[in-house]
């Protein structure tokens, strides 16, 4: 269902052509644009606007020169990083620092080297304040033999310390439970994940690819900072 930003009225015309638009998905936001008669409706993380009558739809970003600011991009990051959120940590692997200095979610893979190089770096990550939160996005798809494997990973006794193994290389244990790996990956698909490792950052942004844990920790911070003045 729409709900109105700041309780602005949204025309029905939108509401109704918004639920139709992209088939499997909800609507979960519309607000007034800061152009007269143009709304903007959120998909998940997408991100479109819709003219009032329901009949045109814009699919591009709305950037304010004045402010040299693109609104569309921040509305973007800001609902992706809501998406990320209501996973919750229950479904990921997670590993903590002492102390949180801000959040990092990764969808990975465990045959990928550059998320096997990442996952080297965590304790340094950690060394740094930054948690890192794992969710699955298998590249061979569901089902493979990938999935099967991060399904034992996640299924272990000591869930960190298996994806810690399978990123070494080591033998997986094989292993069945009820668990996440299908949704994370469908949840990759929808928002556009391309490869692994994809880095989400507290504030909605994505790195793509390994980034050295001194660039990412800085990068974190920022992004952490941002959310968390």
């Amino acid at each position: 269902m729409l709900t109105a930003a700041a309780g602005e009225p949204i025309p029905q015309a939108v509401i109704n052509a918004a639920n139709k638009f992209l088939p499997g998905f909800a609507a979960e936001n519309a607000a007034r644009s800061p152009i007269a008669g143009l709304f903007r409706v959120s998909f998940g993380s997408n991100v479109v606007y819709m003219s009032a009558d329901g009949r045109y739809v814009v699919d591009g970003d709305l950037i304010d020169i004045e402010q040299g600011v693109n609104l569309t991009e921040l509305e973007r990051k800001k609902q992706l990083a809501e998406v990320i959120e209501k996973i919750g940590e229950d479904s990921m692997i997670v590993f903590t620092p002492e102390q949180v200095k801000g959040t990092i979610t990764v969808f990975t893979d465990i045959t990928c080297p550059y998320c096997a190089k990442l996952h080297r770096e965590v304790p340094q990550l950690n060394e740094n304040g930054v948690k890192v939160r794992y969710l699955a996005y298998p590249r061979a798809g569901i089902p493979s033999a990938v999935a099967d494997d991060m399904a034992s990973v996640w299924c272990a006794d000591d869930p960190r310390q298996a994806m810690t193994d399978a990123k070494a290389g080591l033998p997986i244990v094989q292993k069945q439970c009820s668990n996440p790996v299908s949704a994370h990956y469908e949840l990759g698909a929808q928002i556009g994940i391309r490869g692994t490792p994809t880095i989400i950052l507290e504030d909605g942004s994505r790195l793509g690819g390994y980034v050295p844990y001194q660039q990412l920790a800085e990068a974190v911070q920022q992004a952490h900072a941002a959310v968390i003045p």
